[in-house]
């Protein structure tokens, strides 16, 4: 017996550095790919490069001078607005069908299939699907034409553009949340279902006391995600405009500063912009809804 503990002592010290092997690569993988290019993307937003000269002239805080002196900065944030609504109409629609779906519902397997399959699909498969969705006299006029609808240039008319890539966003991205969600409120104990059920409980009141509260954790991340997602909205109006007609988003706007006007320092500095606001809204919403332990019995 004193044997085995003496062995066991022995080879402890040996084992303590066995979990940072398994975490070698993906934390390598982590500083690469992420830590150094952001690192880099600081150091770039304080210089004057065109991304291929061998020579980064330093211009200090000229860039988000710059920046913040120009006016399609808050009219790209005005954008951004559409889509922040259409994150919010999409969580509440992905909680109403993550909440009857979570039920004994006839077919509910393949409906959380088919409103989880737009997730699935590449985004740029989306794009050119929607493109044909949209234009004048397409599927969108078609089935709008015998409620007395006139056709209409949803992508090419101003006010109508950013409605209707916004649409296209809660389309593709509600299934996510729905799933989200939905694993949230199965994770809630049955038990708590079947006390309400016997107290006389409707489903409303069963959703605002049982499932509303044990699911506030992923409520949290959820508006986390759709304010960074409004923000940084890029694919879909990417593809579908390319930012025309003023659907220009932050993102869009940051690509052609780098890669059309050669301003990588420019551009750089509208990506940390970027960052910062998004950690700003992030320790907001923490600050406002912090984190808390549900306790469900």
């Amino acid at each position: 017996m004193r044997a085995t503990r003496t062995a066991a002592r022995a080879a402890s010290p040996r084992r303590w550095y066995t979990p940072w092997l398994y975490l070698l690569v993906p934390v390598a993988l982590l500083v690469v790919f992420t830590y150094i290019p952001v690192v880099s993307m600081f150091s770039y937003s304080f210089t004057s490069w065109n991304g291929l000269s061998p020579v980064k002239r330093y211009v200090g805080l000229d860039n988000y001078v710059d920046l913040f002196t120009r006016p399609q900065l808050l009219q790209v944030f005005a954008v951004s607005l559409f889509y922040l609504v259409g994150a919010a109409v999409q969580i509440v629609v992905a909680l109403y069908f993550a909440t009857i779906l979570s039920f004994n519902t006839r077919l509910r397997n393949l409906f959380k299939g088919i409103l989880f399959f737009p997730y699935l699909i590449n985004g740029v498969a989306i794009g050119f699907v929607f493109l044909y969705f949209f234009q004048p006299g397409g599927t969108l006029d078609t089935v709008l034409r015998p409620f007395g609808v006139e056709p209409h240039a949803w992508l090419g008319d101003p006010s109508l553009v950013n409605t209707s890539l916004a649409g296209v966003s809660v389309w593709r991205f509600m299934g996510l949340n729905m799933v989200l969600f939905l694993g949230a409120i199965q994770s809630i104990p049955p038990y708590l279902y079947e006390a309400a059920a016997l107290d006389g409980a409707s489903r409303w009141q069963q959703f605002r006391h049982i499932i509303a509260p044990g699911i506030k954790p992923i409520l949290s991340l959820s508006a986390i995600l759709a304010v960074s997602g409004a923000l940084a909205v890029f694919e879909i109006p990417f593809i579908m405009t390319g930012g025309s007609n003023n659907s220009e988003t932050f993102v869009i706007q940051t690509i052609k500063l780098a890669f059309n006007f050669n301003k990588v320092g420019l551009a750089s500095a509208a990506a940390v912009v970027l960052l910062a606001i998004v950690l700003l809204v992030t320790l907001v919403q923490r600050w406002l809804v912090p984190d808390e332990r549900v306790e469900m019995s």
